[in-house]
């Protein structure tokens, strides 16, 4: 699938539908959190689609594509990853639909990950 904003809207819904998870826009960034901590931003900003997930297992893997890099003020040392793709490139949608996943996974208590199995 190519990035533009109708992909990036589905990112948001997919993150959406996970419980608890809710949509705030702090420092004019879309993001979802679960309670109060975030767990993705998503959205599109200078021509390209942005995503940032904690990847606690999947780091290593995820910055070995030319797309990511750890994400900046100090969040890459604790495993946030971003992905970004200029409009229109193709994107590994269902990668990074697995990195929301274990983002969320990774940030939301555990009665709410435990949910997910039921």
């Amino acid at each position: 699938m190519k990035a533009s904003a109708k992909l990036a809207d589905r990112l948001l819904r997919l993150a959406l539908s996970y419980p608890e998870a809710w949509e705030d826009d702090p420092w004019g960034d879309t993001v979802v959190k679960v309670r109060k901590k975030i767990f993705v931003f998503v959205g599109v900003h200078e021509k390209q689609l942005n995503v940032t997930v904690k990847l606690p297992e999947s780091a290593e893997f995820g910055l070995s594509f030319d797309w990511c890099e750890r994400t900046g003020y100090g969040l890459g040392r604790a495993g946030w990853v971003s992905a970004r793709f200029p409009l229109g490139a193709d994107v590994p949608v269902v990668l990074i639909e697995e990195w929301i996943d274990e983002s969320y996974r990774a940030i939301a208590p555990k009665t709410l990950v435990m949910q997910l199995s039921a």
